[in-house]
């Protein structure tokens, strides 16, 4: 099933539920890739769907982030809630370990020695994640990782 029916069911299962947390953010959603789509001239293709989940949910956490200073706790319970709900749209995640050694295997392929070398190691990454890490995360373990050496 593809990306789309799966939002269409999702958000149909949601409104039988009456569960207006989960409907908000799959209308949202469905929004923003609808945007993307438009943007982009064509369908979205699995790789782009998955990006526009993890902008979704970068998106959340900084509302998120703005509460926690705004010491507003039904803000901060809403963004959670929803950052919950949209990574059920990403693949299984990461563990740090994991997410180390996939970054320790491609600077050894790359044979990467410095941070001069974090770009060309990210552009090689970035696509063997799949939405199974955030870009953010994986950009501070290669940094780290590169400055050991």
């Amino acid at each position: 099933m593809d990306f789309h029916n799966q939002l269409q069911d999702d958000l149909v299962t949601a409104m039988k539920a009456r569960d207006e947390t989960r409907k908000w953010v799959v209308k949202m959603l469905k929004s923003a890739i609808q945007l993307a789509e438009v943007s982009k001239g064509e369908p979205l293709s699995k790789e782009e769907f998955l990006a526009v989940v993890q902008k979704e949910i970068k998106g959340r956490h900084e509302a998120h982030a703005d509460a926690l200073r705004a010491g507003r706790q039904d803000l901060i319970d809403a963004a959670d809630a929803e950052i919950e709900i949209l990574k059920t749209y990403l693949p299984t995640q990461l563990s740090q370990g994991e997410l180390t050694s996939l970054v320790r295997q491609t600077i050894k392929e790359l044979g990467a020695s410095s941070v001069k070398d974090m770009g060309t190691v990210m552009k090689t990454l970035l696509p063997r994640l799949q939405g199974r890490a955030t870009n953010s995360e994986a950009s501070r373990i290669v940094k780290e990782e590169l400055s050991k050496e």
